[in-house]
């Protein structure tokens, strides 16, 4: 029979110092971005979309912008870029079955940001 101890706090904070290995340093932090989330908002709502119906989604955000972080989210896995052999090319971006398996939780972080929106923008003024 395996016991299990209860971790002291150092070495619940110890996995946090290890920047390596760190998950909310290594992952966490790759969705932080001001850009990212929302792109992948959009694509979750609809996909397939061209770049030019994302930047006018996010209408905010320059072109150069939006082509470094659909580039990082397509590095990291997240979405995928279908280039059609088609005069004028076509490029579509969608999200990846790894991109869909994070929405859900993104999903939690929107509909909570939509319930506290009021009360936290209160708090800034």
């Amino acid at each position: 029979m395996l016991i299990m101890r209860e971790l002291t706090q150092q070495e619940k904070l110890n996995k946090f110092s290890n920047i390596d290995e760190c998950p909310v340093r290594n992952i966490v932090s790759r969705f932080s971005g001001k850009w990212t989330m929302l792109v992948l908002c959009v694509l979750w709502e609809c996909h397939p979309l061209r770049f030019n119906t994302i930047a006018k989604a996010l209408p905010d955000i320059s072109h150069k912008m939006l082509t470094d972080t659909l580039k990082k989210l397509e590095d990291d896995g997240m979405i995928q870029r279908t280039i059609y052999a088609e005069v004028p090319p076509k490029v579509e971006y969608s999200l990846t079955t790894l991109g869909e398996s994070f929405m859900p939780h993104v999903e939690s972080l929107v509909s909570w940001a939509m319930d506290n929106f009021d009360s936290i923008s209160a708090g800034n003024r």
